[in-house]
């Protein structure tokens, strides 16, 4: 369903303006405080067009418009132009959207018949999760859920890093000093183990790099023992991959990794000296590019295919396989660079497609200022965050309320959640700091509080003791200042989808989160629910219901369960 108030609004600043309605739908903002407006149009954007300083197109619109019906006032605020609609018809409309559509309200169908491939986690084999692969996972993961909500067809790409030298290290270590039933055990960690001893063994011990450069070569001639130890490495991980995902919530449409790429690779590069792309650079081959972007190296002297050679395959290969409108690479920041450079390639190699493929960057990610080094050992498993917020959660649930049931399920649905949110609920190319005395906050701007609050509501609507939602109710009651907030926070919740999936943002949907509970909370201290006026009654558990079903919405669009007890 559209919303006839920006329908309106859009109708007649379009008529004013030459804009197409959905450009002006676009820019319309809700304002910070509701005495400034309910709509607001910042008119930056019109003055490019206009050729006059905003203030004076918002002063000149304000005459323009019609008020009368949906819009009630109007009033130019210096750059702004505030729109003021009828209070009854904002409730009525915004609440029968609501009822109407369920658990799909927010969704649409802006997507339908796209396709989007997102790239994101992408571990490397042998080695554990660590707390580093948090943020990938998470934003990729709810990127997912946005975009599907959206109506698009949504292929969840883990591309794992499973070839080159690491794992010409991890075979040298494994045939050093590896124990198969130590590794069948416990695969990743065990491989993990071995691949830090090398790294501490190989400072003293030269022989272990002449080792390792070895079965590097070897795994790329395709040696019958390299290549049976390394799919073996890579069965094993991928399958306790998936359990740790499994815990998260996190699916994949395909499990492709780097290795699948060696070969084209090899003939890609051949291809690009050829056509004169690739050209030589002391002893190493590159790209060049026509302005001062640094060269992408795709050979290095020693003659070894680097990873953007591979990329360049996997990303034409997508294109073939899937036939995408878009693709998401969900990579850290430090990897700026070598987007650029792999998205310039492929427009000059003709793929004009490139165009549609982005880098989604984001920043870093640690406890306290404590640096991780995977060569020294000195990491933070991921899995062991996740039990350790688990095991809080419990406790904390043991204290507050020890009756409640289920308790196991909850601490695991809160625990996990809270981490997940933990790492969404900023921008995500702020680097994140974990406190757990501020991620388990119940109180706080916290996922915990989420879950709660939604939590609190789903029992109130259990007391309520009759249909869910109400029938027969008069949401023209709806009428306290406290109620009216909600509803317009709830009349936001389709525009937030929509500009969390535009500008690859999932902390949108947290704030959102955040500013609905807030909301919620102060309609629900100052307005009693159940009373004995039973239309009041009826009209105010109604409100209850759509705040309940959009937290719930908008958790799973995090990747978060919603508890109805905690």
């Amino acid at each position: 369903m559209s919303n006839p108030f920006v329908d309106a609004i859009s109708e007649q600043v379009s008529k004013a303006t030459g804009l197409e309605s959905g450009q002006v739908a676009d820019l319309l903002e809700i304002p910070p405080n509701p005495d400034m407006g309910d709509y607001a149009l910042p008119c930056f954007t019109l003055a490019k067009t206009m050729r006059k300083a905003p203030n004076l197109i918002a002063e000149e619109l304000s005459d323009q418009v019609e008020v009368g019906g949906t819009i009630t006032e109007v009033k130019p605020a210096g750059p702004y132009l505030n729109f003021f609609v009828s209070k009854s018809d904002l409730v009525t409309g915004t609440m029968a959207r609501v009822l109407a559509e369920g658990e799909q309200y927010g969704r649409s169908k802006v997507g339908e018949g796209k396709t989007i491939v997102v790239d994101f986690s992408s571990p490397n084999i042998a080695k554990p999760f660590t707390i580093g692969h948090l943020r990938t996972t998470a934003i990729g993961n709810s990127l997912v859920r946005i975009h599907e909500a959206l109506g698009w067809k949504v292929v969840g790409v883990n591309y794992l890093g499973d070839w080159g030298a690491p794992h010409g290290m991890n075979i040298a270590a494994y045939k050093a000093w590896g124990d198969e039933d130590k590794v069948r055990q416990n695969p990743p960690y065990e491989l993990f183990n071995l691949y830090v001893k090398f790294n501490a063994e190989v400072e003293s011990d030269p022989s272990l790099t002449e080792s390792a450069q070895a079965w590097t070569r070897n795994l790329e001639a395709g040696d019958e023992e390299a290549l049976t130890l390394w799919k073996w490495f890579r069965e094993e991980t991928i399958e306790d991959f998936k359990r740790v995902y499994r815990r998260m919530g996190v699916e994949f449409s395909d499990y492709s990794g780097e290795s699948l790429y060696h070969e084209p690779s090899t003939r890609l590069v051949e291809k690009l000296t050829e056509d004169g792309l690739a050209v030589e650079s002391e002893g190493a081959l590159v790209v060049k590019f026509d302005d001062d972007m640094t060269p992408a190296v795709l050979q290095t002297s020693h003659g070894t295919i680097v990873y953007l050679g591979r990329d360049l395959c996997a990303a034409a290969d997508r294109k073939a396989r899937y036939d995408f409108d878009k693709m998401l690479y969900v990579v850290g920041a430090e990897q700026t660079l070598h987007f650029k450079q792999l998205f310039r390639t492929l427009k000059m190699m003709g793929h004009d497609w490139a165009d549609n493929c982005a880098h989604v960057p984001f920043g870093l990610i640690n406890f306290k200022g404590m640096k991780m080094s995977t060569r020294k050992g000195n990491v933070i498993f991921l899995e062991e965050v996740l039990d350790r917020a688990v095991e809080l959660t419990h406790e904390i649930i043991e204290e507050k309320n020890p009756d409640l049931s289920n308790k196991d399920q909850v601490a695991k649905d809160v625990g996990i959640g809270a981490i997940i949110y933990a790492d969404l609920d900023s921008r995500r190319t702020r680097d994140v700091v974990f406190e757990w005395e501020e991620i388990l906050n119940f109180t706080g701007e916290t996922g915990p509080y989420i879950q709660y609050t939604h939590a609190r509501y789903c029992s109130v609507l259990r007391k309520f003791e009759q249909t869910i939602p109400p029938e027969d109710v008069d949401l023209s009651l709806l009428s306290e200042p406290e109620a009216v907030a909600v509803v317009k926070c709830l009349d936001d919740y389709p525009k937030k989808i929509e500009q969390s999936a535009e500008n690859h943002e999932p902390s949108q949907i947290a704030t959102y989160l955040i500013d609905l509970c807030t909301e919620a909370n102060r309609f629900y201290t100052a307005c009693r629910v159940v009373s004995e006026d039973e239309a009041l009654t009826r009209a105010r558990v109604t409100l209850v219901y759509a705040i309940k079903t959009v937290l719930k919405s908008g958790l799973g669009l995090l990747g978060m369960k919603a508890p109805e007890e905690m």
